[in-house]
């Protein structure tokens, strides 16, 4: 017979938040603690697959315990904050998995198991108790067994003997005599364990002992000779301890223990609750088939699909004849708007080439125009040369409107192929990013999912994982085309369920029709001029940086006193906290010592060594993501440098820039700005670099309209100069450039939310003195102080903040009940608003330069972006017009309070220019 599983959930709760690091979804709510209860109650399923699995949990408030002793349990902490609100969580799930779920008011999970145990025990229907707490020990017997699958071991009769040196019946005895700390069990005065099993193994009972307390004495337990009289002194107690010790074995319960049974699980629900909680591993388990319930889950099972919110029939075509793509172009001309989508060979837009063509002009209706599969036994396809020029002008139409998912992309491959496309008109990945850049990732899957309750085919479904992945024109058409098709097609659908939330946000709509659209042909443009760099000066640096790399090896070997590898983490961690016992300032959330780069800046003050590891890790990034890395990434074909631009990454709105990414070079540094100067211009041109100068600040005096802010930049003072002699109590021109730097961090950190405590450690001072700075910065400007306080409130009443133009950044930690996330959150309301609109600006003047470009005669172009910087390259005959010129159009790119300033420099390279 299969035993029924008795779950001690309360004891599950307490491990799992305790083993399990302090996970959060992306709500911020913490989901650890469900997790690993979740985890251990899936692994007790597949463990015992052809019971009946309950799970018990201790009830709200106090139990009969509590009034038979007051004190019970009364030192026991109260239930941490994190573990308080996955409780429920843990319960839906447990109901979705369709285990019975039990909770009784006036006792303990304890004495609802020993209930049912004492039901099994009667009926002789065998009991597996899952526990660590030792107190089950006392309902072990023939029938009834703990298992503690912490510790992976099992408890029967004969178990408790050896684990305990007594028979099962006798732990109550045990607990009463020696007490428990844990829950306030009193027990008897000085009788600790080893003393309460001598006298039960050498007397019996309790009731034995009390029976006659004389044999005590002969008793070979240390102090035996007056223990007769400690024990009659506390007979109270040891009887009162062994009631609060006992587990009550005939609660009432609603239903009996031979009416207990699982139901099948509900996939949907455990699906909602799965993606709330963020177990996307779970999550992708179920849309296979595998809710974890059994050993044989799996795809064989039954395919479990996430609830569709309209089923829509699927017209998807594979176009192999000039009739049929004659029919489609037809149709497309036709269109008010398509989506379209290409297929190509490479995700590296310079060397990407066409494989194939999808078309989307109604929703469930696409086609597939497979033009270079190359596989063995690949079907005729159309010419691809020949339906690239019959689909030019229909791409290069303005009037023609399309939708796609990241366009910019498609431009670029369309452009190796000779066509520029035009007539942009929507882009599903801009829609959901204006739309809400943090409510997920904005690529198509994720959007599928959560907008259309879709899963969509995968690459890797029909392209495969790892080396072996196919390219796209190397699999089969019976899998590639409708793949193809979908991408259309879904591409459609999105673009209608996201339009339409959209376009009744006047704000957000703007941002998208006149910021994120038009931007993305300057970026196609920008990306595909690229930038050139010497190859050979940046070879010369590496080797110097390695030079200089080795030499630091070599210092910090001798101040460790052994050889070990700088860039692990682990053997960092031996060194510092174990061999030179370095105090641990931070863990890891796996409770490892922190070797992160702000906890060594913080030992660096006081250690050598974290400063030397500090300094090589600089120069070995340095090394290997630029000076190494960089002439690797030169293209064949132009000699030069691409990346590419990410519109749909930061939360603010900044542009971010990968493979490489350029924004990241440090400017501070001597090894950074040499690195700049291997960006170049070519033969007869220069680098012009235009910089906006305090745009942050700036736009701080706008939002808050401060007096003071609003005066200093209005005259053109020098704010840090102003706040410095505010602060430190100097006049202007007596401020030294040590009080200029401190009062640059208190300008810029108190923008970025930075508390007195970041401030005392950025400018190495007391914190009362970093909170008194504060005071007499907020005392010069009062406005600030109002803003900010202001926008803290509006954010959690709104659960977001808006740039200028309207661009809403959502804050969803802004009502955390974590005090961390909510500060956070605080301070991203603070600073987004400026960063936000700095971005906004800074796109705005980007589209408007590009115009200016286009339509006049200067020989430049637009090379890069650096967050409030744009690089150019200018023929060196116009460079006085055109330096004029891009510095009118940055500084009328926003209509201020104050002036927008762009600071214009020029050079051979990139760092003479700035």
């Amino acid at each position: 017979m299969s035993p029924i599983v008795l779950v001690d959930g309360s004891s599950y709760l307490y491990r799992a938040f305790h083993a399990m690091p302090p996970l959060e979804n992306a709500k911020g709510q913490p989901t650890g603690a469900v997790k690993g209860v979740i985890n251990m109650l899936r692994s007790l399923v597949k463990a015992y697959p052809d019971s009946c699995i309950v799970v018990i949990f201790d009830a709200k408030g106090k139990t009969f315990r509590d009034d038979i002793y007051p004190e019970y349990k009364a030192q026991r902490p109260p239930m941490p904050d994190d573990m308080r609100p996955q409780i429920e969580p843990i319960h839906n799930i447990i109901k979705a998995m369709g285990l019975p779920l039990v909770v009784i008011k006036g006792v303990e999970a304890d004495d609802v198991i020993g209930t049912y145990a004492a039901q099994a025990t009667v009926l002789k229907i065998p009991v597996v108790v899952s526990t660590g707490d030792k107190d089950m020990a006392q309902l072990v017997n023939e029938h009834v067994t703990l298992v503690n699958t912490m510790t992976d071991t099992v408890m029967d009769p004969q178990g408790v003997i050896d684990k305990f040196g007594i028979p099962a019946d006798l732990i109550i005895d045990l607990l009463a005599l020696m007490g428990d700390k844990v829950d306030n069990i009193p027990g008897v005065a000085g009788v600790g364990e080893k003393t309460a099993l001598g006298l039960l193994q050498g007397i019996g009972s309790m009731d034995t002992i009390y029976g006659d307390l004389e044999p005590v004495r002969d008793l070979p337990i240390r102090g035996a000779k007056k223990l007769p009289e400690k024990l009659a002194a506390e007979k109270d107690n040891a009887y009162l301890s062994y009631k609060l010790a006992t587990i009550k074995c005939d609660v009432e319960l609603p239903e009996q223990v031979q009416e207990l049974a699982n139901i099948a699980p509900d996939n949907d629900a455990l699906m909602v609750l799965f993606e709330d909680m963020g177990f996307k591993t779970w999550v992708k388990a179920l849309e296979n088939g595998d809710n974890g319930m059994s050993p044989s889950s799996g795809p064989a099972a039954g395919t479990i699909k996430k609830p569709v919110a309209q089923a829509i029939e699927t017209d998807y075509q594979t176009i192999l004849t000039h009739d049929d793509l004659q029919r489609w172009l037809d149709k497309l001309q036709a269109a008010e708007l398509f989506a379209f989508d290409t297929e190509t060979t490479s995700l590296e837009y310079m060397d990407a080439q066409i494989v194939g063509l999808s078309f989307a002009v109604k929703v469930g209706e696409a086609a597939y125009i497979p033009l270079a599969h190359d596989y063995l036994g690949a079907p005729e396809q159309l010419d691809r040369d020949e339906v690239l020029a019959l689909f030019k002008p229909l791409l290069e139409d303005n009037t023609r409107h399309k939708v796609g998912q990241n366009l910019k992309y498609d431009a670029h491959v369309l452009r190796n192929h000779g066509i520029t496309l035009r007539g942009i008109a929507f882009d599903t990945m801009l829609e959901s990013y204006v739309l809400n850049s943090t409510a997920s990732r904005h690529d198509m899957d994720s959007l599928a999912l959560k907008y259309l309750d879709h899963k969509t085919t995968h690459f890797e479904d029909i392209a495969g994982k790892g080396k072996k992945q196919l390219t796209f024109n190397q699999i089969e058409l019976e899998k590639a085309a409708p793949y193809a098709a979908e991408d259309a097609d879904i591409t459609l659908r999105l673009h209608e369920a996201l339009w339409s939330e959209l376009q009744t946000l006047e704000q957000q709509k703007a941002v998208f029709d006149q910021l994120e659209v038009p931007l993305i042909d300057v970026l196609t443009e920008m990306e595909h001029h690229g930038t050139l760099i010497d190859g050979n000066l940046l070879g010369k640096q590496s080797i110097e940086l390695d030079k200089r790399c080795k030499e630091l090896e070599q210092q910090a070997f001798e101040l460790a006193g052994e050889e070990f590898n700088l860039s692990s983490p682990k053997q960092l961690q031996v060194i510092l906290f174990e061999k030179l016992e370095i105090p641990v300032i931070k863990k890891t959330p796996k409770g490892q010592p922190s070797t992160a780069e702000p906890v060594l800046q913080e030992l660096a003050q006081t250690h050598a060594l974290p400063a030397l590891i500090m300094e090589y890790r600089s120069y070995a990034k340095l090394k290997s993501t630029y000076t190494d890395a960089l002439p690797k990434q030169v293209n064949a074909s132009t000699g030069r440098v691409h990346t590419s631009y990410q519109q749909a990454v930061a939360a603010t709105g900044r542009l971010s820039s990968t493979n490489p990414n350029l924004q990241n070079i440090p400017i501070r540094s001597d090894e950074g700005r040499r690195i700049r100067q291997a960006f170049i211009a070519p033969a007869g041109k220069k680098i012009v670099a235009a910089d906006y100068s305090q745009i942050e600040l700036r736009i701080m005096a706008h939002l808050s309209n401060d007096e003071g802010l609003l005066q200093a930049f209005s005259l053109g003072e020098d704010v840090h100069k102003a706040t410095a002699a505010e602060v430190f109590g100097v006049g202007v021109d007596e401020v030294s450039s040590d009080q200029r730097r401190s009062a640059k961090a208190i300008n810029f950190g108190l923008i970025y939310g930075m508390s007195a405590f970041g401030l005392a450690k950025q400018l190495k001072i007391g914190r009362g003195e970093a909170q008194s700075y504060i005071g007499k910065y907020f005392a010069k400007y009062p406005g600030v102080k109002t803003y900010m306080d202001e926008t803290r409130a509006q954010a959690a009443e709104d659960g977001y903040v808006e740039t200028l133009r309207g661009r809403r950044l959502y804050l969803p930690d802004i009502k955390s009940s974590n005090g961390m996330k909510r500060a956070g959150a605080e301070r991203t309301a603070i600073n987004a608003p400026m960063q936000g609109t700095a971005a906004d600006v800074i796109k705005q003047a980007m589209i408007n330069v590009q115009q200016w470009l286009d339509s006049s005669d200067f020989d430049a172009a637009m090379i890069m972006q650096v967050h409030d910087e744009l690089v150019f390259e200018v023929a060196e005959s116009q460079l006085e017009a055109f330096c004029a010129g891009v510095k009118q159009q940055m500084e009328s790119a926003a209509d201020l309070a104050v002036p927008l300033l762009v600071d214009v420099g020029m050079g051979d390279n990139w760092d003479e220019a700035h």
